[in-house]
């Protein structure tokens, strides 16, 4: 742990707060001038620093100013007088972490400085595991399979086309490519061609002349030129008008291409990788995609799986963008209870791994608490989850028969239970016995569906079986038997 400076002119004010934080075992640095303190900024950082604002020559303020531009994360306690409160205000507006108005209580001093090293090392804790996050996140088999596809590929410079759903982050596995491949210290360029209006996306594409068309008042260089030596992305190429395929299948062929309003051949040292969400295949049949370019372009195949095939990495996903939109805000990062991670874990994403960021952003901005419930996730997100159905295939990790029961409303409350919800929470638990291959799931689930109607009626009748087996439209010697096979207790003996 690096030491807390101690910035103040008056020698027993640095003597007092040096002994204080010796007695605590922290190491300390004394600095008589904010001069010295940014003097030692060129050499070494403190883990918190504390200093007071009038001094000879820099200010306290100027120290604050000159700190938090090169290292934001510091906590910073100002040292002012009762005279200073409104230097205080402006030591806030400037990043401070607290402030103390002298004189103060060493004390408070000491528990205040131990609050601020908290912080500090929380954020420093938080910088160390940023940077050891891989690029792409995934441990589900499908993910792996991506992994190892982008490991064989990286000392090629062969053409890759990806494809994928929209937002399944189709080009962080382009920047992957990238960075892993003998051009990773050339640019990387991504251009999406669907976001492009028609008539400008030549130009973007491969530059223009000076006075090529209206408005061209100089010469601009295209992605094709500003990706040199490097790899242009080239997303939702499915969608690139046909002219223009025509254009790029002329530099894939021999490398070479004119500016718009250009007679000069330039030559393109560019490794191009492409991604779309479409069926290209589709799109050839229709006369949409040229299939020269197709075939050009579909070197090697890279697809990449929607979160709905890869659910079990929700869980990991769903922490990474929450720590992520935390550091941007400059918050704490909310959590997620067991459950409302499971409820996160068995829905659909549509949208893929954009949506669930998104997803983040929402609960990290608009979630009430540090610990996230389901009641707290968007409405129509949950809304979305009770009345619709969902297919088996998508859970990854179902809930077990009693959080199931725990689910539903208590029926006799004024409660009332969706045929959709009951329903879906059905295939839910019969989804995870399958997936664990447990034998007579019929059975099973068919004595447990029984039991729970025959304990309801026995409720409502207050335990007398032929008043429930007329209530359940069954036979008094068909309820006592399986009162019986099921080990049912509160029944009466009519």
């Amino acid at each position: 742990m690096k030491p807390i400076w101690i910035v103040d002119d008056d020698e027993s004010i640095r003597w007092v707060l040096e002994k204080a934080l010796a007695r605590e075992n922290l190491a300390t640095q004394s600095f008589s001038s904010a001069r010295d303190a940014m003097q030692a900024l060129q050499t070494g950082t403190p883990q918190v620093l504390v200093s007071d604002i009038r001094m000879p020559g820099a200010s306290g303020l100027e120290l604050l100013q000159t700190i938090k531009a090169k290292h934001p994360g510091i906590p910073v306690i100002i040292i002012t007088a009762f005279s200073d409160l409104d230097s205080a205000v402006s030591a806030f507006q400037g990043g401070a972490f607290e402030y103390l108005a002298k004189p103060f209580d060493l004390d408070k001093a000491v528990e205040l400085i131990r609050r601020a090293l908290e912080e500090s090392l929380r954020e420093t804790d938080v910088e160390q595991s940023a940077a050891q996050t891989p690029e792409i996140l995934g441990q589900a088999p499908a993910m792996q399979d991506v992994f190892r596809a982008i490991g064989r590929l990286s000392q090629s410079n062969v053409t890759v086309l990806i494809t994928g759903e929209s937002g399944s982050g189709k080009e962080l596995v382009a920047r992957a490519l990238h960075k892993h491949s003998p051009r990773a210290s050339q640019p990387f360029v991504a251009l999406n061609t669907a976001a492009i209006p028609k008539d400008l996306l030549e130009s973007e594409l491969f530059g223009h002349e000076r006075g090529a068309f209206t408005g061209a008042q100089a010469m601009r260089r295209g992605r094709f030129e500003q990706a040199e030596g490097g790899t242009l992305f080239l997303d939702e190429i499915g969608d690139m008008p046909l002219d223009l395929q025509t254009r790029l299948l002329r530099v894939l062929s021999d490398g070479h291409f004119y500016r718009v309003g250009g007679h000069q051949s330039l030559k393109a040292n560019v490794r191009v990788i492409a991604a779309t969400h479409q069926n290209l295949e589709h799109r050839v049949r229709e006369g949409l995609f040229r299939e020269d370019l197709y075939h050009r372009l579909n070197v090697i195949r890279l697809r990449l799986p929607s979160l709905r095939e890869r659910s079990e990495d929700i869980p990991i996903l769903a922490r990474h963008f929450l720590n992520q939109s935390a550091r941007q805000l400059g918050v704490e990062a909310k959590r997620l209870s067991p459950q409302a991670m499971q409820f996160l874990s068995q829905l659909e994403f549509a949208g893929n791994v954009r949506q669930l960021e998104n997803l983040c952003n929402w609960i990290t901005v608009m979630a009430p608490g540090q610990t996230v419930e389901v009641k707290d996730l968007p409405q129509d997100l949950v809304e979305e989850r009770v009345h619709a159905p969902m297919p088996a295939q998508t859970v990854s990790a179902p809930a077990s028969a009693a959080q199931v029961a725990h689910a539903l409303p208590a029926v006799g409350d004024g409660a009332e239970v969706s045929h959709a919800s009951w329903i879906s929470l059905l295939e839910v638990e019969a989804a995870q016995m399958l997936s664990q291959e447990q034998p007579e799931v019929m059975d099973i689930l068919g004595r447990q569906f029984e039991a729970a109607l025959i304990k309801i009626a026995l409720k409502h009748t207050h335990g007398r079986k032929n008043d429930a087996a007329v209530r359940l439209g069954i036979g008094r010697n068909t309820i006592t038997r399986k009162i019986q096979e099921l080990g049912i207790g509160g029944a009466e003996d009519d």
